[in-house]
């Protein structure tokens, strides 16, 4: 089990980048969701065993990796936001390095295991081709590939589908569920459909502090009968709409402009009719102070008990 209790992080300045963040996770995935500068990178670097932080503990089954940070590195799968390949190399040269770094080896020798790792990300193909002509996609899963040499207990995977084209994401985001399976995942991201499709539970964090900690399903029940979406004249109009009603989601479709809006008590605009709410709506509530959100240990609180509607200044 994953344990994170009252991370705080306080860089010169002074700036906090993490202000008491809480969470617990047996197995499976945990998406971290946030906009940029959050304090993401900061938490998922602090759990990594790669930052100190300024107080509060982190444990991976029993051992507080702060104090003892070896224990997580041996046990520790790790896809930064930024990670550098040497462009000239293979895939399958890179990846050899990778292993020769990691002091990871296997019976057969790390030529076969650099194999197999290519192959389970799908990359076996590209396995003789140079990095400098993979995609962003191809450069991903090469990331994985080395993340995932040796077996880790913990995996951890920050913002590794930005950038990506449509078919990259989709191809990521199965091989993310598969790894998912069998180990504890946590994966920061911006992009709320990320999570969607990856997680089942998530937590939100702004300015270092965990705002809200859910299941997908949890998150939009609460803005149920919340949600309502209509069409719009002109951007001016959406211009004046945004000066009375809290606006989760403005775009063109066909030609008009639409708009989904967040309405706690009150009348809808006219012409308005309600909406199922989504993740998003959910998300940009929360980060706005729409919704409140009452952070909680995962599985630790019955259904629905995870988050509360209502709140928050207009």
């Amino acid at each position: 089990m994953l344990v994170v209790r009252d991370l705080v992080r306080v860089y010169p300045g002074p700036v906090t980048a993490l202000g008491g963040v809480s969470f617990r996770l047996e197995r499976g995935m945990l998406g971290l969701l946030g906009p940029n500068g959050a304090g993401k990178s900061t938490l998922m670097r602090i759990v990594a065993g790669l930052l100190e932080p300024t107080s509060g503990g982190v444990e991976l089954d029993g051992v507080d990796v702060t104090v003892r940070p070896q224990h997580v590195w041996e046990r520790l799968g790790y896809l930064p936001q930024e990670f550098g390949f040497y462009p000239h190399l293979t895939g399958a040269a890179m990846l050899e390095h990778l292993l020769v770094l990691k002091g990871v080896d296997a019976p057969g020798g790390r030529r076969m295991l650099a194999a197999e790792l290519l192959e389970r990300v799908n990359l076996a193909h590209a396995a003789k081709r140079k990095v400098k002509g993979y995609s962003g996609g191809m450069r991903q899963r090469l990331g994985i590939a080395q993340a995932i040499a040796g077996a880790p207990r913990l995996l951890i995977v920050d913002e590794p589908t930005a950038g990506l084209d449509p078919e990259e994401r989709l191809r990521f985001y199965d091989l993310l569920a598969e790894l998912a399976a069998d180990r504890i995942v946590l994966l920061s991201t911006h992009i709320v459909e990320d999570v969607a499709v990856l997680c089942p539970r998530f937590a939100v964090i702004r300015g270092g502090r965990l705002l809200a900690h859910a299941t997908p399903a949890q998150a939009r029940e609460a803005c149920t009968g919340s949600i309502f979406e209509g069409h719009l004249a002109s951007r001016e109009e959406l211009d004046r709409l945004r000066t009375t009603h809290r606006v989760t989601q403005a775009m063109l479709l066909e030609g008009r402009h639409r708009a989904r809006v967040f309405v706690d008590g009150g009348a809808p605009p006219p012409g308005f009719e309600p909406s199922a709410s989504t993740l998003e709506d959910f998300y940009l509530a929360v980060v706005r102070g729409w919704i409140r959100g009452e952070g909680v240990e995962a599985g630790a609180a019955p259904e629905g008990a995870d988050v509360a509607c209502g709140g928050g200044a207009r």
